[in-house]
């Protein structure tokens, strides 16, 4: 039975109920050095049990510090964070830091022994009261990940994405009740990311487990979270399901995070015939154009993404984003038409 009171460690401490499973409320941190840094400011959040959420934001904007926040590895400057409704232990309450519930697996691969095998990375986190259990668990759990193949290689002779699936793997065998897992994505080709992502949600459904990850690339987690939480400068912005999040956000920075969206002021919207008096956000797809000898805006650039192209439409005054698909011949130097099919407005 995994431990996930913290009487053990802080014995002052009072069960909270009513809340989510995992819960931080005020919650601040503070690295200090010559000049302070907030890593962290004041942010409330509450994360779901047996589901994937997905902590995204722009590079330096906390992440990573709430992740640890999370687990135990830093203590809050102010605020707290609790499991269970328990408060959860750092480095001041026990002697090796981290939740006894939770396993991290970081951006780098510090926990794995590069030069034994794959299998006794796994095997070597179970003990030998029972050898059949060991070795049936330790079988399972690379099967799970697709990695049983691998075995008896060497980790140091893998590649990036077998070595995160192996630490991966390490960090399952114990059964915890939560992942964290740190940019998992990072070192994995993004031929195989997919597949990786796909493992991981089945996990979740399979066994239950709640995992919490961080990520800077939002198309790397659309498809496999199950909420977001979105971070910038040190703060919460919003927390939502994906698809909330991508077609109605709160932010601008959200819209332009998820969407990659034209943000406009209102005096630019009213350039496109748009009455607001607020900011406005209009998603590239939502951009449609039509080449006319008559046409207002110009193709200045045209970016090729793949199945589509991502064309930039300027009229002097204002530049456009949007969308080319299915892709046709349109050159640079074509004068198109534009229609706005919907925007987002920021309040």
């Amino acid at each position: 039975m995994q431990q996930t009171s913290s009487c053990q460690y802080i014995p002052t401490d009072q069960q909270k109920t009513g809340i989510p499973l995992i819960y931080g409320e005020h919650l601040s941190h503070t690295f200090h050095a010559k000049q302070n840094v907030v890593a962290v400011d004041k942010v409330d959040f509450g994360i779901a049990e047996g589901k994937i959420t997905a902590i995204i934001g722009e590079s330096g904007s906390g992440k990573s510090t709430l992740l640890k926040l999370i687990y135990g590895l830093l203590e809050p400057s102010s605020g707290e964070v609790r499991y269970r409704g328990w408060l959860v232990p750092t480095r001041k309450d026990k002697l090796i830091p981290g939740h006894d519930a939770m396993k991290l697996v970081s951006q780098g691969f510090d926990d794995l022994n590069l030069y034994a095998k794959v299998w006794d990375n796994i095997a070597s986190q179970l003990p030998n009261t029972n050898l059949s259990l060991k070795e049936s668990k330790t079988r399972e759990t690379l099967d799970r990940l697709n990695i049983l193949h691998l075995g008896q290689q060497r980790v140091a002779d893998l590649s990036g994405g077998e070595k995160q699936r192996v630490a991966i793997a390490r960090a399952l065998v114990n059964e915890p009740e939560v992942l964290l897992m740190d940019e998992p994505f990072n070192q994995v080709d993004a031929a195989f990311r997919d597949a990786l992502q796909q493992d991981i949600r089945l996990i979740v459904e399979e066994t239950g487990i709640t995992v919490l990850l961080v990520s800077h690339d939002p198309t790397e987690v659309l498809a496999m979270a199950d909420e977001l939480i979105v971070m910038k400068n040190a703060k919460i912005m919003e927390q939502g399901s994906p698809t909330r999040l991508y077609y109605e956000p709160t932010h601008s920075y959200t819209a332009q995070l998820l969407a990659k969206s034209n943000i406009l002021s209102s005096d630019q919207a009213a350039l496109l015939g748009i009455s607001s008096h607020h900011t406005i956000g209009i998603h590239q797809e939502d951009v449609a154009f039509e080449e006319h000898t008559q046409g207002e805006f110009q193709v200045k650039d045209i970016r090729f993404r793949g199945f589509y192209k991502e064309l930039v439409l300027n009229n002097r005054q204002l530049a456009l984003h949007a969308i080319l698909h299915p892709l046709s011949n349109i050159a640079i130097g074509s004068n198109v038409v534009v229609t706005i099919k919907k925007y987002i407005t920021f309040y």
